[in-house]
């Protein structure tokens, strides 16, 4: 793990996580590209039995309001959710004659769909995790994709807001939750 970074894992804490693609690059400008890791959300979502209190799918990155998971940890979560995203948008290479390969040395075989690491921030308190999904539903109007966060398909703000189900399950199991203020 590279120096000065530390992840608090293990203390039932909500997670604010920030995932963005390869050098800010706009792979889920696409509509179909921004629905598929929805799906994938929540396909990791069931599989690893985690509560996603809120989320937002940019142009280039994406942040993510999670618990804990029930298996695994935050960063197994983000590994998963992260190498089938990239499986599935990513464009798939032909197979080549290995007698070739040195025709093709300088072309990686996997160009890269994200930034190795993530950024993960504890939220501890109800008032950091109202901001926090704040910032999240106000982030598509605040790059001027859309005028209201209702008009953004792709995050939580409509389940908050207008009581619509959305692909992924916002809040199941969040009674098992609980969050305190830390002791001063």
């Amino acid at each position: 793990m590279p120096r000065g970074l530390h992840r608090y894992y293990g203390a039932e804490q909500l997670h604010f996580i920030t995932c963005s693609c390869y050098h800010r690059l706009s792979f889920l400008r696409a509509a179909r590209s921004r629905d598929r890791i929805l799906s994938v959300l929540e396909q990791t979502r069931k599989r690893y039995r985690f509560v996603v209190v809120g989320y937002v799918v940019m142009p280039e990155h994406i942040h993510l309001l999670l618990s804990e998971p029930e298996v695994g940890t935050p960063s197994t979560v983000m590994q998963v959710l992260k190498q089938r995203t990239a499986r599935a948008l990513l464009p798939k290479r032909k197979a080549r004659d290995p007698r070739q390969s040195n025709l093709f040395a300088d072309i990686s075989e996997h160009a890269p769909f994200w930034q190795t690491r993530f950024y993960d921030f504890n939220v501890r308190t109800e008032k950091k995790r109202v901001e926090k999904l704040r910032y999240m539903h106000r982030n598509p109007v605040e790059r001027g994709l859309v005028a209201e966060p209702e008009d953004w398909r792709w995050s939580s703000y409509r389940f908050y807001h207008l009581d619509e189900p959305g692909p992924v399950r916002v809040n199941q199991g969040w009674e098992r939750i609980s969050l305190q203020p830390r002791a001063a």
